[in-house]
Protein backbone atom coordinates (compact mmCIF):
# COMPACT_ATOMS: atom_id res chain seq x y z
CA UNK A 1 0.00 0.00 0.00
CA UNK A 2 3.34 2.23 0.74
CA UNK A 3 4.26 1.51 -2.81
CA UNK A 4 1.15 2.56 -4.24
CA UNK A 5 0.72 5.78 -2.47
CA UNK A 6 4.29 6.83 -3.58
CA UNK A 7 3.62 6.46 -7.08
CA UNK A 8 0.38 8.25 -6.76
CA UNK A 9 2.25 10.71 -5.60
CA UNK A 10 4.51 11.03 -8.57
CA UNK A 11 1.69 10.42 -11.14
CA UNK A 12 -0.20 13.20 -9.02
CA UNK A 13 3.05 15.61 -9.28
CA UNK A 14 3.42 14.87 -12.97
CA UNK A 15 -0.16 15.84 -13.38
CA UNK A 16 0.26 19.05 -11.77
CA UNK A 17 3.32 20.09 -13.99
CA UNK A 18 1.34 19.04 -17.23
CA UNK A 19 -1.58 21.17 -15.67
CA UNK A 20 0.57 24.11 -15.42
CA UNK A 21 2.21 24.19 -18.84
CA UNK A 22 -1.12 23.56 -21.05
CA UNK A 23 -1.93 26.28 -23.08
CA UNK A 24 -5.44 25.45 -23.67
CA UNK A 25 -8.58 24.81 -21.24
CA UNK A 26 -8.51 20.67 -21.84
CA UNK A 27 -5.62 18.81 -20.45
CA UNK A 28 -4.03 15.57 -20.27
CA UNK A 29 -3.02 13.99 -17.37
CA UNK A 30 -1.95 10.29 -16.38
CA UNK A 31 -4.01 7.83 -15.20
CA UNK A 32 -3.46 8.10 -11.00
CA UNK A 33 -4.19 4.65 -10.38
CA UNK A 34 -0.67 4.05 -8.00
CA UNK A 35 0.14 0.92 -10.81
CA UNK A 36 3.51 1.99 -12.08
CA UNK A 37 3.01 -0.21 -14.77
CA UNK A 38 0.22 2.10 -15.96
CA UNK A 39 0.70 4.31 -18.58
CA UNK A 40 -2.91 5.87 -19.91
CA UNK A 41 -3.80 9.01 -20.56
CA UNK A 42 -6.88 10.99 -19.22
CA UNK A 43 -8.46 14.06 -20.45
CA UNK A 44 -10.32 16.71 -18.40
CA UNK A 45 -10.61 20.36 -18.44
CA UNK A 46 -8.43 22.64 -16.18
CA UNK A 47 -11.08 23.22 -13.66
CA UNK A 48 -11.91 19.83 -12.97
CA UNK A 49 -8.80 19.17 -12.32
CA UNK A 50 -8.24 22.03 -9.48
CA UNK A 51 -11.53 20.93 -7.96
CA UNK A 52 -9.44 17.35 -8.23
CA UNK A 53 -6.60 18.40 -6.38
CA UNK A 54 -8.71 20.61 -3.61
CA UNK A 55 -9.21 17.12 -1.65
CA UNK A 56 -5.83 15.36 -1.28
CA UNK A 57 -7.61 11.94 -1.08
CA UNK A 58 -9.11 12.30 -4.49
CA UNK A 59 -7.52 11.07 -7.72
CA UNK A 60 -8.60 10.68 -11.52
CA UNK A 61 -8.07 7.35 -13.00
CA UNK A 62 -9.17 5.48 -15.90
CA UNK A 63 -12.05 3.70 -15.39
CA UNK A 64 -11.86 0.25 -14.24
CA UNK A 65 -8.73 1.25 -12.21
CA UNK A 66 -10.42 1.50 -8.84
CA UNK A 67 -8.96 -1.01 -5.99
CA UNK A 68 -12.03 -1.12 -4.01
CA UNK A 69 -10.39 -2.39 -0.83
CA UNK A 70 -8.82 1.20 -0.54
CA UNK A 71 -10.58 3.60 -3.03
CA UNK A 72 -14.49 4.23 -3.77
CA UNK A 73 -15.18 5.92 -7.03
CA UNK A 74 -17.23 8.92 -6.03
CA UNK A 75 -17.79 10.77 -9.64
CA UNK A 76 -17.64 9.51 -13.03
CA UNK A 77 -17.00 11.51 -16.55
CA UNK A 78 -16.38 10.52 -20.07
CA UNK A 79 -12.87 8.69 -19.87
CA UNK A 80 -12.27 9.03 -16.12
CA UNK A 81 -13.35 8.73 -12.90
CA UNK A 82 -12.47 10.47 -9.79
CA UNK A 83 -12.08 7.96 -6.52
CA UNK A 84 -11.75 8.86 -2.82
CA UNK A 85 -9.22 6.93 -0.75
CA UNK A 86 -11.11 5.31 1.99
CA UNK A 87 -9.93 7.17 5.79
CA UNK A 88 -7.60 5.81 7.75
CA UNK A 89 -4.13 4.45 6.34
CA UNK A 90 -5.00 4.98 2.59
CA UNK A 91 -6.40 8.56 3.12
CA UNK A 92 -3.67 9.49 5.60
CA UNK A 93 -0.59 8.24 3.13
CA UNK A 94 -2.99 9.82 0.22
CA UNK A 95 -2.64 13.18 2.64
CA UNK A 96 0.73 12.68 3.73
CA UNK A 97 2.20 12.67 -0.45
CA UNK A 98 0.13 15.12 -1.30
CA UNK A 99 2.35 18.48 -2.50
Amino acid sequence: MVRVAANEAVFRELNAQLAGLAQEDEISCVCECGELDCVETLHMTRAAYVRLRSDRTTFAIRPGHAKPDVKDVVASYPGYEVVRKKEGLPARLARETAE
